[in-house]
């Protein structure tokens, strides 16, 4: 309970407080994701890096959904895209994901903010782990927003996410 406040609490800091006036805290655990390219907010030299109870911090966001990779419908939980634009004062331009294999996909910050994705680090309430398409996941809406369901939608639903490029 304490520790959804404290994330209700933070989710709401990051909407109302300007990106350049926020204090990212250092990772104490192992980094997770690393943002790096054009963001106004760092806490390891010019990137920001992020461990995944900092990331749980910004906002457990739920999308039910089935996906082609799955059986059925699962539930995933993660960080809304949105949330880190608005963290990182972005409104426009991409976000270049890249997987741990280096496999690397272009996402319009646009997309952040029209369908919603999150950043999953749990499916069915299990952290997910590299050979469940983990730590990290882009999820779209699938099943709520039939615009998501494209090919070119599909291509950037990136797993094993472990960097997020900005590029304005």
């Amino acid at each position: 309970m304490i520790r959804a406040l404290f994330s209700s609490c933070l989710a709401i800091l990051v909407a109302s407080v300007p990106a350049a006036a926020f204090e990212m805290r250092a990772p104490t655990e192992e980094v997770v994701l690393v943002v790096s390219g054009e963001i106004a907010v760092t806490n390891q030299g010019d990137t920001a890096a992020f461990d995944r109870s900092m990331l749980e911090d910004l906002g457990g966001d739920i999308i039910v959904t089935s996906t082609i990779w799955t059986d059925g419908v699962s539930e995933f939980e993660g960080v809304k895209l949105s949330t880190l634009a608005k963290l990182f004062g972005i409104e426009s331009g991409v976000f270049v994901g890249y997987a741990i294999n280096d496999y690397s996909v272009e996402i319009p910050v646009s997309d952040a903010y029209d369908h919603q994705p999150i950043i999953a680090y749990k499916r069915n309430g299990e952290f997910m782990s590299v050979r469940d398409k983990g730590p990290l996941w882009i999820i779209y809406p699938y099943d709520l927003d039939p615009a998501t369901n494209t090919e070119l939608i599909y291509s950037r639903s990136i797993w094993q996410l472990d960097r997020l490029v900005v590029e304005r």
